[in-house]
């Protein structure tokens, strides 16, 4: 072969080496994962691509929420806790209504009647006052006794006072809800973090076992145990972000009206409410727990609902008042110079004779209405005082714990320095070391679990008591 062809092929591999060596480093930062789907609720605006972001577009930072926010959108989204609103403002129109019946009213009246004419002033039909009969006045209607519109009116009042106390009822166990929810992505996060940091840890153990071998100072055995325990621990990180995910979806559900995931939250566990004394909790509960209020504002209901069954047995007195026009023309005075334009005031009373037993069955039912409200108040009295002592002992025992879950925390941290360190002198096998990582990822967990506890436990109390 001539030197100028070994020449041309010499520049062609050189020329093949040096594009694959640029090639190499473009190629290793590219990211090569496969595009994923767009889910069906990821739906592009009209007029743009799913998937492809125009140009000129600024990307949108996500979203970050504090709990006040998460329980602000809940409470403009939540079905259950908008039902319970608008039941309340029913409940008031109710009330308005009940009382607008006690006073008078005032009402027009217009009228025209035709009679076929047959010669005589009042026509065909006798009844009538002629041919042509124009009406029109003003009516006024009132009661001068009713007792039992009086009686319905005071029930409307303490319904209405129920419907309020159900709608407090229902934004507490909302609070609860969010704040477990919210929470649940915090310790979910959290955790996710914890089962990377093992994972690492592993890794790092896992590599000092190899070296450990290579030198002659471990066995074999030892690889293949920390080989294990790094395939547990990065298990254990795709479960940690399976349920973080998981959490993500569960909170917003609760707190956007559309789905999303474009959202952070605030991690505030740290910052811990005090908790008060329970002489303290016990008078917050005595004021403001919304069960005991509707429990009461109920027997209150009942109580007026025997009212209105015992009005059914009272006569009732009312008047009405006629001004205008019943004339066969319209006119003040008619060709006569009669006036036609004048008033007329009535009275009437209407005594209740015999019903055939229907008003005493009613006043019976009211009775056995209010004989089951007494009871359900006794019942929600009874577990008021059980769930106000069983919250504050969980809420002040996981305050309490928290100091020892952080102590041991600490020491696990510890643990596993010092164990490492005596592995690598050859004083203690791979079983200690495994141990000691386990103890101190569960010892994380624990803690967040630990500080999640009493958050969702303060906030089961303030069900109860109210804000504190």
């Amino acid at each position: 072969m001539s030197e100028h062809v070994h020449s041309k092929l010499s520049m062609r591999l050189t020329l093949i080496a040096l594009g694959s060596a640029l090639l190499t480093p473009w190629m290793a930062g590219q990211n090569l994962t496969p595009v994923q789907t767009p889910a069906p609720w990821q739906t592009a605006p009209p007029g743009q691509m799913p998937g492809v972001q125009q140009p000129g577009t600024p990307a949108t930072a996500p979203l970050t929420i504090t709990l006040q926010q998460a329980l602000e959108r809940a409470r403009a989204n939540s079905q259950q806790f908008q039902s319970a609103t608008i039941s309340a403002l029913l409940a008031h129109e109710d009330r308005v209504q009940a009382r607008a019946a006690l006073l008078p009213n005032v009402n027009y009246f217009g009228q025209f009647i035709y009679t076929q004419p047959n010669g005589t002033p009042s026509g065909v039909f006798v009844s009538n006052d002629g041919p042509h009969v124009y009406n029109s006045w003003a009516t006024a209607h009132g009661d001068i006794f009713a007792p039992g519109k009086r009686a319905e009116y005071q029930r409307t009042i303490a319904a209405e006072a129920v419907a309020q106390a159900k709608a407090d009822v229902a934004a507490r166990g909302l609070v609860v809800t969010v704040v477990q929810g919210y929470y649940g992505i915090v310790t979910a996060e959290r955790k996710l973090r914890n089962a990377q940091q093992s994972l690492n840890e592993a890794r790092q153990f896992l590599d000092i076992t190899q070296k450990q071998e290579q030198g002659g100072e471990a066995a074999h055995s030892d690889v293949v145990k920390a080989q294990i325990q790094t395939a547990q621990r990065e298990r254990d990180a795709q479960e940690a972000q399976l349920a973080r995910d998981r959490a993500r979806i569960g909170l917003v559900v609760l707190v956007f009206p559309d789905f999303r995931q474009d959202f952070t939250v605030v991690d505030d566990l740290q910052n811990t409410a005090a908790l008060p004394s329970f002489p303290e909790i016990q008078s917050l509960a005595a004021k403001n727990n919304p069960d005991i209020r509707a429990a009461q504002a109920t027997v209150e209901q009942e109580q007026r609902g025997i009212s209105v069954a015992r009005s059914a047995f009272l006569p009732a007195l009312s008047f009405d008042y006629f001004y205008g026009i019943n004339a066969n023309e319209v006119a003040i005075y008619n060709r006569r110079h009669e006036r036609n334009l004048g008033s007329v005031a009535q009275a009437q009373m209407t005594l209740p004779l015999w019903t055939w037993g229907a008003n005493r069955s009613k006043l019976r039912q009211a009775q056995f209405r209010l004989q089951q409200a007494k009871l359900d108040l006794t019942v929600a009295q009874k577990q008021l005082l059980a769930n106000l002592n069983s919250f504050f002992q969980e809420a002040q025992l996981s305050n309490v714990q928290m100091a020892s879950l952080r102590q041991s925390l600490d020491l696990s941290r510890e643990s596993l320095r010092l164990t490492l360190l005596r592995y690598q002198a050859g004083e203690v096998t791979v079983l200690e070391v495994v141990d000691a990582q386990t103890t101190l990822a569960q010892a994380r967990n624990a803690y967040d679990d630990g500080l999640v506890r009493y958050r969702v436990t303060l906030a089961e109390l303030q069900t109860l008591t109210g804000s504190f």
